[in-house]
């Protein structure tokens, strides 16, 4: 037992080391001796854990989209109005606890592009992600239609997709410019397009 759990936190710790990695460097630009070296974890050890490189990317990514969609349900069990709810969310892509926002931290926005021609399985592990946020973001559209904190919104589905493509888009610009300006515009526009 005590060995099945120090095997799962040696996995865990490459794949947060990974994370990182992967999140300043793209995929393609992690090396796995560079990362082995960073886990102290010898070359052999890695393949115990992930057959490929390209395993250990889903891994990554079924991880990121997991913990991801944790946080979204933890936020969204929180006792407010489905319009509070979903502009904390929007309002987190700025910034968190570490004063870093989410759109800084997140792998949609850094690999989406990268692997989208790289990897069908990885591809489709993000996409399914962003699938079912966009669900989330929608039935937060409808619970603030319904408890007045939000302008009821004819395809709720449709709209929540708008919203998620506009702030991927303004993630991208906000990395290219080293600015929140476009998150900050983004989010102004949210308010604007949703305030009952």
């Amino acid at each position: 037992m005590k060995a099945a759990r120090k095997s799962e936190a040696t996995r865990n710790h490459i794949l947060s080391v990974g994370r990182d990695m992967v999140l300043t460097g793209g995929f393609g630009g992690v090396g796995l001796k560079a990362l082995l070296e960073r886990c102290c974890v010898p070359k052999g050890s890695f393949y115990y854990y992930f057959s490929s490189k390209e395993v250990f990317g889903c891994c990554l990514l079924q991880d990121y989209v997991d913990d991801y969609l944790q946080r979204m349900d933890a936020l969204f069990a929180l006792p407010e109005s489905g319009g509070a709810k979903l502009m904390r969310f929007w309002s987190a892509w700025l910034e968190d606890d570490n004063s870093n926002g989410i759109a800084d931290r997140c792998l949609v926005v850094k690999l989406a592009a990268e692997i989208s021609d790289l990897s069908e399985d990885m591809r489709a592990i993000l996409d399914d992600g962003v699938t079912q946020l966009v669900g989330r973001v929608a039935q937060l559209l409808e619970e603030g239609a319904a408890d007045g904190s939000l302008r009821a919104q004819a395809d709720p589905k449709s709209i929540a997709g708008i919203l998620y493509a506009q702030w991927l888009g303004a993630a991208v610009l906000a990395k290219l410019s080293k600015s929140k300006t476009p998150l900050q515009q983004a989010l102004s526009d949210t308010r604007a397009r949703l305030e009952p």
